[in-house]
């Protein structure tokens, strides 16, 4: 099953390959389209960093037993 992450990773060279690819068939230059894909790609990847952190996760529910090896 694919979670957020995999499909962020996924995202980031379609993001870059593709609008690169859109703006240069508009008509934009080849050095002006690269700079604007990038920066959708690293918009997607502070996204995942900053807004939608890793540790953003529920918790696994907690056992009400104690450890095995507790004295």
């Amino acid at each position: 099953m694919t979670g957020y992450y995999d499909i962020v990773l996924g995202l980031i060279p379609v993001a870059l390959l593709g609008i690169t690819a859109a703006l240069m068939t508009v008509g934009i230059s080849l050095t002006a389209a690269v700079p604007l894909g990038s920066l959708v790609a690293m918009g997607i990847i502070g996204h995942a960093m900053f807004v939608n952190t890793p540790a953003d996760t529920a918790d696994e529910p907690r056992s009400a037993r104690p450890p095995m090896n507790a004295d």
